[in-house]
């Protein structure tokens, strides 16, 4: 069994100054992945290639995942 990495997340800047529970966490510093987490569920790591998460980062960009809408 291969050890899991060892993430080192960063909470978004717009939940380091407020009082908000649940934040997205984002952990870069394991070459050719980026891991995602939700700050409520430390033990749930979704992980994607760089390019992957150039992708996903571009849609929220343009609006694709607004759920205001």
């Amino acid at each position: 069994m291969t050890a899991r990495p060892e993430f080192e997340f960063v909470t978004i800047a717009a939940c380091q100054n407020t009082v908000r529970k649940a934040c997205p966490q984002v952990a870069t510093n394991i070459p050719g992945v980026v891991a995602l987490r939700d700050s409520e569920r430390p033990g749930e790591v979704v992980t994607m290639t760089p390019e992957a998460w150039a992708d996903f980062t571009n849609a929220i960009k343009a609006g694709e995942f607004d759920l205001s809408a």
